[in-house]
């Protein structure tokens, strides 16, 4: 029973944990009106410390669609945080108001300490450049109900793999399921970290790293974009090199397989181009559709109500 429990990091759940998570989001995609009224007296409250989009509307129309209600900020300056209050003291004090709390915040490892002083189910909405644990459900459903599973895939990475938070979670999780290989495209200086690498080692994760995505894409049953940011490169001549190698278009689309998907944690910038907007295999749109979808399922496993 998932009950009362926490969701800090992915790896919070095991694989029948979330196999009931990804069986209660298909019954909620099958029959929503079932659902609507199953949170009716209950609160969720969002506790975003910086901005978001996706995320937090996600979350608050998950607790909505369900019949229940939202309360909560959406950056620190407009909470007593701006005074000075501990978030130890926040979270307290707000579940004396919710049922369950939905935390974003700059600094990694805050939802966890939240989730000491909590007396609700605290659910991590994404911490610094550490974890975000519902992308990562989000993810994996997305892939289960496109491909109908989560094993024997070849899945390829493709951006800024040093930095991105949701690249690093997918990876460890889909590291769990049998048979899955894993390509890594990069520029050199935004590489996977080691300990991405020693996990991918420890689970047995066939991979490899290369830097030109039209050289492997062929190969992909999932291709998972982010973005290459010029800020993170030491001088322009190297941004300016490799830029393009990382933008997904036409003539770069046309070398993956007509089974390939395509995903994007979002948001875009020039990643993608626009022209694979209309293209089948483009499903980050739909990926971001099924977020909702898993948040109220995990809102009513947390809940206790399913």
């Amino acid at each position: 029973m998932l009950k009362g429990t926490h969701l800090i990091d992915p790896m919070d759940y095991s694989i029948e944990e979330l196999d009931e998570i990804f069986q209660l989001s298909n019954q909620i995609i099958a029959n929503p009106e079932e659902f609507s009224n199953l949170c009716h007296g209950k609160i969720l409250a969002t506790l975003f410390y910086e901005p978001s989009t996706r995320t937090r509307l996600s979350f608050e129309a998950a607790m909505l669609r369900l019949g229940g209600q939202v309360i909560g900020f959406s950056e620190a300056n407009s909470s007593s945080v701006s005074k000075g209050e501990s978030v130890a003291d926040t979270v307290r004090t707000v579940a004396c108001y919710a049922d369950i709390i939905a935390m974003r915040h700059p600094k990694e490892g805050a939802p966890k300490v939240a989730s000491i002083y909590s007396s609700i189910p605290i659910i991590n909405a994404g911490d610094g450049g550490h974890q975000h644990p519902t992308q990562t459900l989000t993810d994996l459903l997305t892939i289960k109900r496109i491909k109908g599973r989560l094993s024997n895939l070849k899945v390829g990475f493709c951006g800024d793999l040093k930095f991105g938070r949701t690249v690093h979670s997918l990876i460890k999780a889909l590291s769990r399921y049998e048979d899955n290989k894993f390509i890594l495209v990069s520029p050199d200086e935004l590489r996977v970290p080691e300990y991405t690498r020693k996990d991918l080692v420890k689970s047995n994760s066939e991979f490899m790293e290369c830097e030109k995505l039209e050289e492997v894409i062929g190969q992909l049953d999932i291709l998972y974009m982010t973005r290459v940011q010029r800020e993170r490169f030491f001088n322009e001549e190297d941004y300016i090199r490799l830029k393009d190698s990382y933008i997904l278009d036409k003539n770069k689309i046309n070398k993956g397989t007509s089974e390939l998907v395509i995903l994007h944690p979002l948001p875009r910038v020039n990643e993608i181009s626009y022209e694979i907007d209309e293209d089948p295999r483009a499903c980050y749109f739909k990926q971001a559709k099924y977020g909702m979808y898993v948040r109220m399922a995990l809102i009513a496993k947390l809940l206790g109500l399913r």
